[in-house]
């Protein structure tokens, strides 16, 4: 008799058939000028239960241009598996096509000369459009957004969310989990949680005092959906004391909690649970970590780490679904449930090419008037740049060597230090830089650019910790985002080398002399979790930089070694 198992991998070729093939056929209609909407929404309905997943959008009401990773590296048992795969090899891995519109979606590769033949991606309208096609084809799908939402720009900072609570109610989703949100504050959070239409899920936020389930948040929700019972259990980014500001929310702790998830499995299983979806801001490589050691999870949909895939992941009976960010893809899964069980799926990463997709107009009324009172101020051209400004990699992007030099110039500093986060779009060479692509890199309730004295072994041991953050080889250790990014310094990391002995070789870029232990050294940095950290906003900051500098033009960084990859 044939095992589930084999019926998920049968599966896995169906949703590579949907996914990744189409990808050629994408290439050559595009050479012809000829993509369009219903061919990016092409789908062979299936089974009975359809899920739509949208994560780590960071506030992105307009399309924007967003450049995947050029370094992503894995370590230890993930070393060279997806998503620790770019570029080329990515593109290999997939069946895409050099020069396709999948090429741009998905790699890093000609992203300059590529993103003035697609153009921009993304945009809550389109996304709609979307949405409302799925719903129209599976009238009962559960839409569920991973969190990141309510952050990461100029008008969610100003309305503390609420731009993005108004839009994303009008999308009409079941369900949401959280990770940055909490940056508004737990009293902020706590008013706008109330008030959603949708649930808000996390098995893994509770009170802090009492160690208990926080009431506020569900563990999970159940949906009847096509004759099946389908359980969707929320999982919050688990270390947000520790990459976040504890003190803006002392009364929620928070953590991985597998045995809880597993306890909550069991639950819902004894409840009747056909499917168990989890609806996690984990990131890949703990979530594919806890898949390994929870039994009884059909499907995660994974966020956090902002990675895209045209094919979920297998672990076991679990398959692992990852739709990227800032509102450029949509997945769609479509579940067969028989018997009790999922027996297969279909799954499609959808890119949306907002030069394609027709807007919604409701939902595009409605974004203008969240942006009107500050149109003019986001508009307004700082400065031009020359580069192209990016910021996803393991150790540097142009905006944040950009923010860098901005530091160590205008805080007149020796070394610089930017926070290695994910979030951010990115601007084409030969554009103007305006202050809402500023505000997109910047913005955060705890921006004061601080400057401070550290000695050298200081700065060695801050780095060390950020990278055992990003490279042990224990996904359930990996507590940051990529490594915190360095002005003014240059270094050498190993890879392969245990705790402490991965940074070596630190050089004062400017002297060429090695960093002294002993020695103080004048540093500038922003975004530290430190309550009452004093200095000008870093927006701020930059924006006198690139004012000063007219247009911008960021050198290549060679000042990071990397071995033991």
């Amino acid at each position: 008799m044939i095992s589930r198992r084999d019926f998920l991998q049968a599966s896995m070729a169906a949703s590579a058939l949907v996914g990744a093939s189409g990808f050629g056929n994408w290439s050559r209609l595009a050479a012809q000028q000829a993509l369009t909407q219903d061919q990016l929404l092409q789908f062979d309905t299936f089974g009975n239960v359809s899920l739509i997943h949208v994560t780590d959008i960071h506030a992105q009401l307009k399309p924007i241009y967003f450049r995947e990773p050029e370094v992503n590296i894995g370590v230890g048992e993930v070393n060279g598996k997806v998503p620790h795969v770019t570029g080329a090899d990515f593109r290999k891995l997939y069946g895409i096509n050099d020069g396709s519109p999948n090429h741009y979606a998905l790699t890093y590769n000609d992203f300059s000369a590529l993103g003035k033949t697609y153009g921009k991606m993304g945009g809550l309208d389109r996304v709609a459009t979307v949405i409302n096609s799925i719903r129209a084809d599976r009238p009962d799908a559960i839409l569920l957004d991973g969190g990141d939402t309510w952050h990461g720009s100029y008008t969610c900072y100003h309305t503390q969310g609420q731009d993005m609570v108004n839009v994303m109610n009008a999308l009409k989703p079941d369900a949401m989990t959280f990770h940055w949100e909490f940056t508004l504050g737990s009293d902020r959070v706590n008013e706008l949680v109330s008030g959603l239409p949708f649930d808000s899920l996390a098995q893994n936020i509770f009170d802090a005092e009492w160690d208990e389930p926080a009431e506020l948040f569900k563990p999970y929700k159940f949906f009847e959906r096509g004759g099946a019972k389908v359980a969707v259990i929320g999982q919050a980014f688990p270390y947000m004391p520790i990459a976040n500001p504890g003190w803006m929310f002392p009364e929620y702790a928070f953590g991985i909690r597998d045995e809880n998830m597993q306890a909550m499995v069991d639950e819902v299983r004894g409840m009747g649970a056909d499917v168990v979806v989890v609806l996690s801001h984990n990131g890949f490589d703990v979530d594919r970590h806890m898949a390994s050691l929870v039994t009884g999870i059909d499907v995660i949909l994974s966020g956090h780490t902002h990675d895209a895939l045209p094919e979920p992941v297998l672990v076991g009976e679990t398959i692992i679904v990852a739709s990227g960010s800032n509102g450029k893809f949509v997945s769609r899964v479509d579940l067969d449930i028989r018997d009790g069980r999922m027996m297969g799926f279909r799954h499609k990463l959808i890119p949306i090419f907002s030069d394609v997709i027709t807007p919604d107009a409701e939902v595009a009324a409605l974004i203008d008037e969240q942006r009107a009172p500050y149109e003019s101020t986001l508009s307004e051209v700082l400065g031009h740049t020359d580069s192209l400004l990016y910021r996803r990699g393991n150790f540097n992007g142009t905006w944040d060597d950009l923010i860098c030099d901005a530091l160590l110039t205008e805080r007149d500093a020796d070394i610089a230090m930017s926070p290695g986060v994910r979030w951010g779009p990115s601007v084409l060479p030969g554009q103007a830089i305006t202050r809402e692509d500023l505000w997109n890199v910047t913005s955060m309730t705890y921006p004061k650019a601080y400057r401070t004295e550290m000695t050298g072994e200081f700065i060695h041991t801050i780095m060390e910790d950020v990278a055992d953050n990003i490279f042990n080889p224990n996904p359930y250790y990996q507590q940051g985002g990529d490594m915190v990014r360095m002005g003014g310094l240059g270094y050498r990391i190993d890879i392969s080398k245990p705790q402490g002995s991965r940074i070596s070789e630190l050089t004062l870029l400017k002297t060429g002399e090695k960093l002294d232990p002993s020695k103080n050294y004048v540093v500038a940095g922003w975004a530290s979790v430190n309550e009452g950290t004093e200095g000008p906003d870093i927006w701020d900051v930059v924006e006198t930089h690139i004012r000063n500098k007219g247009t911008v033009v960021v050198e290549p960084n060679t000042s990071v070694q990397v071995v033991g990859a």
